[in-house]
């Protein structure tokens, strides 16, 4: 194995939880609502699927079911279907779910699982390329900077930015060509089953996690240091 590319969200970072997100947004905002008020409306989110990398929606609304089904194909069709997706919950100001998005996509709204750092540093030490395939509508480069993972990707392929959506096989494919790898000497390691196994079609080998909490999942993407020989 030559290679090994990584799904973002719920792989190597996990975005926080939907109360600390709506928790921070209101304090931005200086607004406040009592606890019970904050858990009820962050509930209420989490049902809808609003916070991008967080729990998908309980029910996508008809409404919005096709903009779902293409979420990740542009930065416009993203911030259309997550916002959409809040304003299905009453909050104390209606310029808040815009805020709500633009805070999903900040670095301190992203915690790295606790194995990242060593397995992103041990592959780059052993001269194995990293790539990240991210079915995203937005740049998340930033992220990896501030918590000082960038050193170690050689590549990023977002879906935004090429118009494509994981489980297409043109995303990894891109992400091998730009590593030169043959795709056959590559490990993918996701979360999604559906999106991620799409790297099998090109002769990829995948690897799955578990989407979990950061506390919950200290070291499951340390067996890739050992399916890399």
């Amino acid at each position: 194995m030559t290679a090994v590319l990584f799904d973002f969200s719920g792989t190597l970072f996990r975005v926080e939880s939907t109360g600390s997100w709506l928790r921070a947004v209101l304090e931005e905002a200086g607004l406040t609502l009592s606890e019970p008020e904050l858990a009820d409306t962050a509930k209420a989110l989490e049902a809808a699927g609003a916070l991008p990398g967080g729990a998908d929606p309980v029910e996508v609304p008809a409404d919005l079911a096709g903009l779902w089904a293409v979420r990740d194909e542009s930065a416009r069709l993203h911030r259309a279907a997550y916002t959409g997706l809040s304003r299905r919950v009453t909050l104390p100001d209606p310029g808040l779910h815009d805020a709500l998005y633009e805070r999903h996509m900040s670095p301190i709204a992203w915690s790295p699982y606790p194995d990242a750092a060593e397995v992103l540093r041990t592959l780059r030490e052993r001269g194995i390329g990293v790539g990240v395939v991210s079915n995203i509508g937005w740049d998340l480069r930033p992220v990896f900077r501030e918590h000082g993972l960038d050193a170690y990707v050689d590549a990023y392929v977002l879906s935004y930015e090429h118009g494509a959506q994981k489980p297409d096989p043109r995303l990894f494919s891109a992400a091998c060509a730009e590593l030169g790898a043959d795709p056959r000497q590559v490990l993918m390691v996701g979360d999604n089953r559906v999106a991620d196994g799409g790297a099998a079609a090109l002769g990829c080998r995948v690897h799955f996690v578990d989407h979990l909490p950061v506390a919950q999942r200290p070291d499951a993407l340390l067996p890739v240091l050992d399916l890399m020989g």
